[in-house]
């Protein structure tokens, strides 16, 4: 039997569990168990909360999107942040924002494009597609946070924060191996001025 390298959820609920003086349980699958919904709740708030940021792992540049068929761009259900203005080519005419999961021209006041926009977004992932660098401070993160509200303790709430400042290290770690900075493509100052944007 192959285990993998990668904490899994089932993992990241029982230490949070453990934090909280708490018994591990076996499976997520109909546990029952008041405790364990609220972990995995505090864990999916705690995801949410991180992958806002947006990492390399969760951003995409030059994303396209297109109108339908009512001039409407929808985003994905899974979009945190939508940002067109960095990556259009030419002049836009919009002057644009997220409304909920559609984009919004607030200079024209309406919902409807008339072009295609491309930009930078940003993607809530599932646990299962993170890398084991997020995992990791998310898993100490909520584990914090769980046993704050569980216990109202502080004794063990200082040596979980300094887990937690270790594991943020170790993600940014992850995000500088994983960037590939280029000052005249990444910034976006320098590139307005190259491209005259």
């Amino acid at each position: 039997m192959t285990t993998s390298v990668l904490t899994t959820k089932l993992e990241a609920i029982n230490t949070m569990l453990d934090a909280a003086g708490e018994s591990p349980v076996s499976t997520l699958e109909s546990s029952g168990l008041a405790d364990v919904a609220e972990c995995q709740l505090v864990l999916d708030q705690v995801i949410r909360s991180v992958l806002e940021i947006g990492w390399t792992f969760n951003k995409e540049e030059e994303w396209e999107l297109v109108p339908d068929v009512s001039g409407f761009i929808n985003l994905p259900v899974n979009t945190l942040s939508f940002d067109v203005e960095v990556w259009n080519n030419k002049s836009n005419s919009a002057d644009t924002v997220q409304r909920g999961l559609k984009l919004y021209d607030k200079k024209n006041h309406t919902f409807v494009f008339t072009e295609t926009l491309k930009g930078e977004i940003v993607l809530l992932l599932t646990w299962d597609e993170l890398p084991q660098a997020a995992r990791s401070y998310i898993m100490i993160k909520a584990a914090r946070i769980y046993q704050t509200r569980a216990l109202g303790s502080d004794s063990q709430h200082k040596f979980s924060e300094q887990q937690e400042m270790t594991a943020f290290a170790a993600l940014r770690r992850h995000q500088v191996k994983k960037t590939d900075g280029n000052m005249f493509r990444d910034s976006w100052s320098v590139n307005s001025v190259v491209h005259g944007r």
